[in-house]
Parts: structure tokens; C-alpha cells; sequence
């Protein structure tokens, strides 16, 4: 659309499907098709569905329930840990349906994920683990596989999972600064529910939560040699307003750099972020 600005488009993918939104996948593809006709649409990405659910996926389309002319847009997500075989044979079936368009895929990060026999041509998100020599690793296996010209980006978890602990502004700053000096481009998941950093009623219980513009702010500024504490200070901002004015001065060069660093994220409560963003300004109603 061309009221989406450059610094929202494709932002968000759409993560309904999974925790804490736990949302059943034909109400989550029903729901896809309306932020689609939405005005804020162009900021919204693929829909993102386990590998494993593929055959329920496409069952849903046999009920009508996309109701829409073009393909449904999908990201296919095997979690780490899951057998590759589940991700391929996942992708292959969607892949072969005219009624989907498999618009990516993601998996954890393994020494032997190349061998995977995965699309060639199909963009790629690989999961970094924890900690700096494991990171590191991989993070320069994913700037060795992008110098080859392969789609493929790095992905870090911003949300807690029952065996992963809410990474604080040290830790996320730690992998900005990584990612943007490899460089290598990236995507987030998990967590980044709101626009700004704060503490938030997460399924009534007080959660931290990361922002999305504090995201972008640090990114920019890691991208410009900032340091860990400079970066980390960013992330830790909670004045909206000011965060808001500092994206809306950026010039078109600031946002699409920090854009082709930072591709997109998964959200499972799309509108929460958007919204947000729409009440400061940076966003048509």
C-alpha cells in the first residue's frame, strides 16, 4: 500500500499460531486474510505455521476459510530441535499447492544445516544458540553462506520459552552488534509485542518485553559503530515519544539500511505493535 512507510513494510510476521497466542489455525488464517485487506496490510508478513502442520493447513484452505483470490503467504517453522525431515516434507507439500506461497522457512542453527537438501532458492532463517563462542559460530556460518549469495539470515530469540530465559538489553545489544558487524541480516522472534521497552501483562502475568522501535534505534546505531553499552542503552529506552521522533527524522538512506539489517520479526498479536505505532504518528490510521 502506498501509505506504508518504507520503515513498516514487512515488518511483522504473523506468528498467531504460536505461544502465547495459541490461536487455532483456521481462526489464525481467517485472521491473516483481514490484516491482509487491513490498511495496514503492507506491514504485515507471511503467516508463520509449523512444518508439521502442513496437511491441517491445507485442509483449511479446502473450507474456504483464506476466501481470498491470491496464494496465502506462508513461512514454514520447524523449532530447533525438530527432525529436518519434518521441515522438508512440510515445505514440499505447501510448495506444491497453487493455493500457498512458502515465502521462507526457518530452523535452528546447526553445523550441518547446508546439508539439509533443502530449496535452494528459498529464504532461510537459522536460529543462533546462546552464548558468545556457540553465537559467534554460527553467526559467521551465516555471513559465510550470505557472501555466497545464499538467502539466508540469522534469527534470535527476544522472548522467554519454558527453556529460554528473557535475554536482557546486554544480551540482545551482544547479538546487534554481531549480526550488523558481520554483517549478516537478521530477524527476531518472540516477545516483541510492543513498540517500546517495558513491562507488560503477558497471560496476567508482568513480563519484559523489548521494543520494536528500540530494535530499530539500536540497530542504526549499531550499524554505525556504536559500542555494547551505547547499544544496550538504546534497548533500554522507555519514552516512546522521543524513540518515535528519532525513526521519523531518519532519512530514506538511515531507514533502509536499518530495514536490510533487521528483516522482519514474529509477532503473534500483529495489530498490538501496529497499533501503537499508528498512535505515534509513525503509522496512518
Amino acid at each position: 500500500m502506498p501509505t506504508t512507510p518504507d520503515l513498516l513494510r514487512a515488518l511483522v510476521d504473523d506468528a498467531a499460531v504460536f505461544p502465547p497466542a495459541h490461536s487455532p489455525l483456521p481462526d489464525a488464517v481467517a485472521a491473516h486474510a483481514r490484516h491482509r485487506d487491513a490498511t495496514y496490510g503492507a506491514c504485515v508478513g507471511p503467516l508463520l505455521v509449523p512444518a508439521a502442520a502442513a496437511t491441517d493447513l491445507l485442509a483449511q484452505l479446502d473450507t474456504g476459510t483464506w476466501g481470498r483470490p491470491d496464494p496465502l503467504g506462508v513461512g514454514v517453522i520447524a523449532r530447533p530441535g525438530t527432525d529436518p525431515a519434518v521441515l522438508r516434507d512440510g515445505i514440499a507439500l505447501l510448495a506444491a499447492d497453487p493455493r500457498v506461497r512458502v515465502a521462507g522457512a526457518e530452523l535452528g542453527w546447526t553445523p550441518q544445516w547446508r546439508r539439509l537438501d533443502l530449496p535452494g532458492d528459498l529464504p532461510l532463517a537459522l536460529e543462533v544458540p546462546r552464548g558468545r563462542s556457540a553465537q559467534d559460530d554460527a553467526v559467521a556460518d551465516v555471513r559465510a553462506s550470505v557472501a555466497e549469495g545464499d538467502a539466508v539470515v540469522a534469527k534470535f530469540r527476544t522472548g522467554p520459552t519454558p527453556s529460554w530465559p528473557w535475554p536482557d538489553e546486554s544480551e540482545l545489544a551482544t547479538f546487534l552488534r554481531a549480526a550488523t558487524g558481520a554483517p549478516v541480516p537478521f530477524k527476531l522472534t518472540g516477545g516483541l509485542h510492543h513498540a517500546v521497552r517495558g513491562t507488560y501483562e503477558v497471560d496476567g502475568v508482568s513480563e519484559e518485553n523489548h521494543g520494536v522501535l528500540n530494535v530499530l534505534v539500536a540497530t542504526s546505531a549499531a550499524l554505525d559503530g556504536a559500542n555494547h553499552d551505547t547499544v544496550a542503552g538504546l534497548l533500554a529506552v522507555r519514552d516512546a515519544r522521543a524513540l518515535a521522533d528519532v525513526v521519523a527524522a531518519w532519512t530514506d538512506e538511515t531507514t533502509a539500511r536499518a530495514r536490510a539489517a533487521f528483516t522482519s520479526y514474529g509477532c503473534c498479536t500483529v495489530t498490538d505493535p501496529l497499533t501503537e505505532l499508528a498512535a505515534l504518528g509513525l503509522l496512518p490510521r
